[in-house]
């Protein structure tokens, strides 16, 4: 099984045939809107440069900025955090579930302010967070769904990406769709839609929700007012859109491998003592960005599984992000001249004691193996490396 198809290379083709000239151009980033909004369910989706800017265009679209709050959660990829800091508002670490790794509720529902305005959730690894009881805890803070690692997740019988007010997703090379880079925000209200369009299109006024040209004859126009507001450069190019058609095309045969490897390595885990699986919310499924197991025996240190794991064959194992608030910027209060509001302050210890717990003994394990045999090869050696390690 490849992962990039002939139609990702006919699609490219068509573009560059095009020469990039305004008369002949194709409309491959409408194209492939479209086919991404009917995958996740969503009545609207717009294309971004990466999944770090549809984060930044999320809470700038829900007006947040200095002296708010915004509660995310610490174990996860830092560009979560970062996105509020670019804003200026202030972020609100909140523990996690230590079963499921997700955002936890309970978390969530100690740290609701006065300030607060959203609530970013992370699907971690391609599990589901827990919107309904998010949702009793902070019944009216809007959620921006962090799906950067999961397509295809079911919560209560729907797929994730219409439970918040936005979703993001990425199309980062580890993605289950990739283009190398490249993001989509989606969302089910056409007035967010049509102020996204405009914030992540340098202001421009004539474009929207389902609009992504300017008239060519209205830009012709001395008198032509083009920015309506302050605005970023954010949209996707009509190369990584031909690729990111192609592969929503795909996505069927893509998701399921995820599923299929992600699947085997979780039953496996369940015949040994020394590691635990992700665990999967009832009425919810798993993408499988990759497949986390926890190392729950005092006696194996990480550095250890991993050596054995590649002598055993093993490609290697994905370790956890340092936690946000561990890594270097943040510590360092290396933020770019932003300030934190002196109110929330800027703290080095949070109770996140779940995530503290986890980040240290996560295994994450590849399911983007295209290859069956290499599949095969990997479990196995997961396999080998839990005999050896648990009858020691």
């Amino acid at each position: 099984m490849k992962r990039l198809s002939r139609k990702e290379y006919k699609y490219v083709r068509e573009v560059l045939d095009s020469e990039f000239r305004g008369s002949k151009k194709t409309s491959m980033v409408r194209q492939a809107e479209i086919a991404f909004a009917d995958l996740i369910g969503s009545k609207f989706a717009i294309g971004f440069v990466n999944g770090t800017s549809t984060l930044h265009i999320a809470l700038e679209v829900l007006g947040i900025g200095p002296g708010d709050e915004v509660i995310v959660p610490p174990l996860t990829m830092a560009a979560t955090t970062m996105a509020v800091l670019h804003t200026g508002a202030t972020p609100v670490f909140a523990d996690v579930d230590r079963e499921t790794f997700q955002i936890s509720p309970t978390s969530i529902g100690k740290l609701v302010s006065g300030r607060t305005k959203a609530i970013i959730t992370v699907a971690l690894y391609g599990g589901s967070p827990d919107y309904a009881s998010i949702n009793k805890v902070a019944p009216n803070i809007p959620i921006v769904e962090d799906n950067a690692e999961a397509i295809g997740t079911m919560y209560q019988k729907r797929q994730i990406g219409t439970y918040g007010i936005m979703s993001s997703y990425s199309f980062q090379s580890s993605k289950h769709l990739t283009a190398g880079e490249g993001g989509m925000l989606c969302t089910n209200d056409e007035s967010i839609a049509n102020k996204i369009r405009n914030l992540q299109s340098l202001g421009y006024g004539l474009v929207g929700a389902k609009t992504q040209k300017i008239d060519k004859e209205a830009l012709q126009s001395p008198s032509f007012e083009r920015h309506t507001s302050l605005g970023w450069n954010y949209r996707m190019s009509e190369v990584t859109a031909a690729v990111v058609l192609g592969q929503i095309q795909n996505s069927a045969r893509l998701i399921k491998r995820r599923i299929d490897i992600g699947t085997n390595i979780f039953e496996l885990s369940e015949r040994f003592r020394i590691v635990k699986s992700q665990g999967i919310y009832p009425d919810s499924t798993h993408s499988f960005w990759a497949a986390p197991l926890v190392l729950v025996s005092e006696d194996i240190r990480w550095e250890e599984f991993t050596k054995k794991f590649r002598t055993n064959g093993g490609k290697g194992i994905y370790a956890a992000w340092l936690l946000t608030y561990q890594e270097p910027f943040w510590k360092n209060k290396v933020l770019q001249n932003r300030l934190l509001d002196k109110q929330s302050g800027y703290q080095m210890e949070y109770d996140c004691p779940n995530a503290e717990y986890l980040q240290k003994r996560i295994l994450a394990f590849r399911t983007n193996e295209w290859d069956k045999v290499d599949g095969k090869s990997q479990i196995k050696a997961l396999e080998k490396t839990l005999l050896g390690l648990e009858k020691r």
